[in-house]
């Protein structure tokens, strides 16, 4: 495939172990298994553009790849075309297109659900089960799933939307990995920019509970003084395990 074939003619040899050591794919890490090759994200969004109308048939080729960056570029495809394509029925097969490929596990690294998932995301804003589909993802055995819960409400604050981003983040204050904690403190802080109110309201609630990482993360944006008020708050014991 010419596309597969332009991104190797990019790859840098010399990354790709660094690349894998920073997505943690060596034994026991999160990105166990996943494979690198060596293009920076610059180079993989050069790609994306020129395939941008890759079919669908072609597209799951790529995205099931194993190599890392191929999953990465097929993603980017998807946000592009999500961008330019306005009409509601393109829009849906792109976002079904994405569930089906999440649900299958090839949306499986964090910088994977990133790029995409604020992007994609756009779609549920006018769906009426829109909570019914996060609140499951956000319930589910599956990492990946659980931080495209809390990514997808990105959308929503782009559009001033802020009731999804406070539910799905209430809904895993109590998750076990890190990545999620990262996850739900950096859209509490999106929130904040927007509605800097909100955000404390939900702190003044829900800060001792908070996982450490989280914390530190959804305040990085308010005045120091105020941080340090926050972060004195003693944690719950069962935070403290987290922290």
């Amino acid at each position: 495939m010419s596309l597969v074939k332009d991104l190797h003619a990019l790859a840098r040899k010399g990354r790709s172990a660094d690349l894998a050591h920073f997505f943690k794919a060596f034994p026991g890490g999160y990105g166990e298994g996943d494979v690198f090759i060596g293009v920076i994200v610059p180079d993989s969004r050069l790609v994306a553009k020129k395939y941008i109308d890759l079919p669908f048939s072609e597209l799951e080729k790529v995205i099931t790849s194993p190599i890392h960056e191929e999953r990465l570029c097929a993603l980017i495809i998807l946000t592009l075309r999500y961008k330019r394509d306005k009409d509601a029925a393109s829009r849906k097969k792109i976002f079904t297109f994405f569930m089906k490929m999440l649900r299958a596990g090839h949306v499986n690294n964090w910088d994977l659900v990133d790029v995409s998932a604020p992007i994609i995301g756009d779609y549920l804003i006018d769906q009426p089960d829109h909570m019914e589909i996060l609140e499951k993802l956000a319930r589910s055995k599956n990492l990946w799933q659980r931080r495209t819960a809390i990514i997808f409400t990105f959308a929503f604050l782009r559009k001033g939307i802020t009731g999804p981003t406070v539910l799905i983040a209430e809904k895993l204050l109590n998750d076990d990995h890190d990545l999620i904690h990262k996850a739900v403190g950096w859209m509490l802080r999106e929130m904040g920019k927007r509605d800097p109110y909100l955000l404390r309201s939900f702190l003044k609630e829900n800060a001792p509970e908070m996982p450490r990482t989280a914390l530190r993360y959804s305040i990085e944006r308010l005045p120091e003084s105020e941080r340090k008020r926050w972060l004195a708050i003693k944690p719950s014991h069962r935070n403290d395990r987290r922290s």
